[in-house]
């Protein structure tokens, strides 16, 4: 069991783009609050479920549990984006990039440090970003 929460980066503002929250997302949305990133494990086949969604995309089992997924991983690509929606402007450059869990979890999340091609590989952990109005998920170089 992972008991302790996610390093937290503080961003003044609202969320460029807030995401829908459902009933069935409310636990991940929650957990991340709290600190922890979360995803649903199929209790048919074991199968994470992320981004998560209800029905498991390998077995399409509906019964599942919710994990804490551990923070670390792989940096496995990224992109820098230099134009971006008019939300966005005022934190261009930024880089987006594709994380490898060590759970197993394929992640497409914000990089909050500067990445270089000589980084793909490394090891990431992942972090809260903490909007005004609600968390979202990023990753950085460590």
């Amino acid at each position: 069991m992972i008991d302790v929460p996610l390093p937290t980066i503080r961003h003044n503002g609202p969320r460029p783009f807030p995401p829908r929250v459902s009933r069935f997302t409310r636990p991940f949305w929650t957990a991340l609050e709290q600190g922890f990133l979360t995803a649903p494990k199929c209790q048919a086949c074991g199968r994470l479920r992320f981004p998560p969604r209800p029905l498991c995309p390998a077995c399409w089992s509906e019964d599942h549990v919710w994990i804490v997924l551990r923070p670390h991983g792989r940096l496995y690509s990224f992109t820098r984006i230099h134009v971006a929606p008019r939300a966005l402007d005022g934190d261009l450059p930024y880089a987006i990039g594709i994380v490898d869990l060590d759970d197993g979890v394929r992640l497409l999340c914000r990089l909050v440090n500067q990445a270089t091609f000589a980084d793909i590989g490394r090891e990431v952990e992942t972090v809260v970003l903490q909007y005004d109005d609600g968390p979202l998920f990023a990753a950085r170089l460590i």
